[in-house]
């Protein structure tokens, strides 16, 4: 019996290695069904490796370091894409809806291209095309809702648009249940799995990329400010994290950005707050970014002039007697607006940078550096935007929750579209209302 001891005892200490090395892996982030995975799809996905930055940029910085070579690529684009963030602000709301709309559009051809490259030597039948296809009913839904919601007039006003706007529901099911019919007749028995993993990626492209830049149309008609801020502090964070990171960063903050450090984290949030701050006091003056965006049906055009609500009106605060010694000043004059401000921003930094993560995750689990090589030193344009995301679902939310109220103007328009009995019956249930509250006279009286 003594002679199996020794060969037990190797076996016990080859089973131990064995699963110390699984472990490894799993921490590695590798489990065995990426292994399988990776069998199944043809192993994994090339990781580009071209250079894809401007010649005149590379001879410019070719006596550089390629961490300070990428350091001023990053730089000098960064700036040219917020001189073209000022430009399309300039051109007002309806250049800013059609910006939206065309980087939700590369958003989903990027993360459907990678999809693509992933399964595409299984030859899926109507792949792609059922994937555009439902997009395009997706938009049909959420712009037909934003239509009819904030161009009412317009729409009551012609006969074709209030035919549509009154089965909008109904057609877009429609659309969508052919979309739906169309892959289960293109379904092949040997691919049935497959196909039902691009429909769901489809689907959740769709929920990520779609929905949300629908809610940042509609942030945007709550007022220009509420498009601005959010957008302006994620870019805030996003290069003030990189700086304090490319400078003083030593400890790593999360292994699915390596190059991300506690110490760009933490300054990034410091410096987006009072970034929001600052921004906040000096577009709560202007009209122009305060007011709701409205459609004028009398030039038929957007409209950004009204009287500033409260939120937007100077208002004098009271300082704690604690930070009265350390200031000095007993009272402090700011927008309300400012306050919001410190929501926007920490969430910007502290919460929206996980958006950036989910991101990271997403490229690693594929093998890729970014989603595409659209911007030189940047990525693809789901690489800027993968924060901004986040943010606007965010924002949406914290105006339903904390700001927006009942909108008379909206009450008004549905109320002209009843009928005159619905009419009459709905003005003498208010009247009688206003009567029992004591702001009218008794209906004796009337």
């Amino acid at each position: 019996m003594n002679i199996f001891l020794p060969s037990f005892s190797r076996v016990c200490r080859s089973r131990l290695a064995l699963q110390e090395s699984e472990s490894e892996n799993k921490l590695d982030g590798e489990t065995a069904s990426d292994s399988e995975s990776k069998s199944e799809f043809g192993g994994s996905l090339p990781v580009p490796t071209s250079d894809d930055t401007p010649e005149v940029l590379n001879r410019a910085l070719s006596n550089l370091s390629s961490r300070w070579k990428n350091w001023w690529v990053r730089g000098i684009l960064t700036l040219a894409m917020i001189t073209f963030f000022f430009i399309i602000i300039y051109l007002g709301p309806m250049v800013l809806m059609m910006i939206v709309m065309c980087v939700q559009i590369k958003c989903f051809h990027e993360i459907i291209t990678i999809g693509y490259n992933v399964y595409h030597s299984y030859d899926l039948p109507w792949f792609r095309t059922l994937s555009w296809y439902f997009l395009l009913c997706v938009n049909y839904f959420f712009y037909g809702e934003t239509v009819t919601d904030y161009f009412f007039t317009l729409v009551q006003r012609e006969e074709p648009l209030r035919i549509l706007s009154k089965y909008h529901r109904f057609i877009s099911f429609a659309l969508y249940l052919t979309g739906f019919c169309m892959f289960v007749l293109s379904l092949v028995k040997k691919h049935y799995r497959l196909q039902f993993y691009m429909f769901g990626w489809t689907h959740v492209t769709l929920l990520i990329v779609v929905t949300q830049s629908h809610l940042i149309i509609h942030n945007l008609f709550e007022g220009m400010i509420w498009f601005i801020v959010p957008i302006s502090c994620v870019i805030c964070n996003d290069i003030m994290a990189y700086m304090f990171g490319f400078f003083f960063g030593r400890t790593p903050l999360i292994k699915l950005s390596p190059k991300k450090t506690w110490e760009g984290f933490i300054g990034g949030f410091f410096a987006t707050v009072l970034f929001g701050l600052l921004l906040s006091y000096v577009m709560s003056g202007y009209r122009c970014f305060t007011c709701p965006v409205e459609f004028n049906n009398d030039t038929n055009s957007f409209t950004v002039d009204c009287e500033p609500s409260e939120l937007f009106q100077l208002q004098e605060y009271n300082i704690p007697l604690v930070l009265q010694s350390v200031v000095g000043w007993k009272t402090l004059r700011m927008y309300p607006f400012q306050i919001h401000s410190i929501a926007l921003s920490t969430f910007a930094s502290l919460i929206g940078p996980f958006g950036g993560f989910f991101a990271s995750g997403f490229k690693r689990a594929f093998k890729i550096k970014d989603f595409a090589n659209t911007i030189p030193g940047h990525g693809g344009i789901m690489d800027r935007f993968d924060c901004q995301y986040l943010m606007a679902t965010f924002v949406n939310v914290y105006i339903a929750s904390f700001i927006r109220g009942p909108n008379p103007s909206k009450l008004i328009q549905q109320f002209l579209t009843l009928r005159p009995d619905q009419q009459l019956h709905i003005f003498n249930t208010l009247k009688a209302h206003l009567v029992d509250k004591g702001m009218l006279g008794s209906l004796e009286d009337a």
